[in-house]
């Protein structure tokens, strides 16, 4: 049977937004839910599994996932750790800003689920973003402080095209460490079409080709990895799917502009151990 979630039970008076952040045990869900609201959440640390109707997606840090109201769903951690921060959007609040801004009807009003990827940066300014709307009444003008400038972000993200469901799913499927250290092959493996097709049809709808696109989230996960951890640069380039280095570095520096080792300085330079 499943559960329906209403707005009216968990927002208070005034609220036009609820916040959440929820550890996701690894026990398999006994059911999915649904809900009467727009759900925004995102993998705040470690690797959640989406159930959904018509499968189970695995989700890595930094995915944030638009679920309309209506849809079924439920999360499953992946291993210990498993942390995802989410958000009980009013219809009011939603219906709102589409009445205003027609463009955020493909993100809040469309019937499926939908999938973005947010890169340490934008993971970065998205929890701070957070942090500051959880201080505040949450009210409407606290809540579209916080969903506009989120909006518009993911309005001009190059996963966001018209492009076809199989490519749309494939974007969505490759943020797996699992698929993307396979390379551009394990991207078009996941379309189960031609590798020329897939590039024209990708170049068409991103301008990116699946090696770039690859890449692109190679890059990521590296930059994720020197930021969090002190694992040796070898170790964290092989599991990306590049044991080569000197490649690494090459795609690396074009990426950030700087080496891989540089850009851990930077980022770990102010992180206070506790003793």
């Amino acid at each position: 049977m499943t559960h329906t979630m209403r707005q009216k039970s968990i927002l208070a008076d005034g609220q036009a937004v609820h916040l959440t952040r929820a550890t996701v045990l690894p026990r398999r869900p006994k059911s999915l839910h649904t809900h009467d609201y727009v759900e925004m959440f995102w993998v705040q640390n470690g690797i959640i599994r989406h159930h959904a109707e018509d499968g189970v997606d695995t989700l890595s840090e930094g995915t944030l996932v638009v679920v309309p109201k209506g849809q079924t769903h439920a999360l499953q951690g992946k291993g210990e750790h498993a942390m995802v921060v989410m958000l009980c959007l009013s219809t009011k609040l939603t219906n709102g800003i589409v009445k205003r801004h027609a463009p955020c009807a493909n993100i809040l009003q469309v019937p499926t689920i939908r999938t973005f990827s947010r890169d340490t940066r934008q993971l970065a300014a998205l929890n701070q973003a957070a942090m500051r709307l959880e201080r505040s009444p949450c009210d409407a003008f606290a809540s579209e402080a916080f969903l506009l400038p989120l909006l518009v972000d993911l309005l001009d993200a190059p996963e966001f095209t018209d492009a076809p469901a199989w490519l749309t799913k494939a974007y969505t499927d490759a943020q797996d460490p699992d698929v993307f250290r396979q390379g551009a092959a394990g991207f078009v493996a996941l379309t189960g079409k031609a590798h020329p097709h897939v590039s024209r049809t990708m170049k068409h709808f991103s301008g990116l080709t699946p090696v770039q696109y690859i890449n692109d989230l190679r890059m990521k996960h590296a930059a994720r990895s020197l930021t969090g951890s002190s694992d040796p640069l070898s170790e964290i380039a092989s599991e990306i799917g590049l044991p080569n280095l000197s490649h690494f570095h090459k795609l690396f520096r074009a990426k950030y502009g700087v080496t891989p080792a540089q850009y851990r300085a930077d980022k770990q330079r102010h992180v206070v151990q506790p003793e």
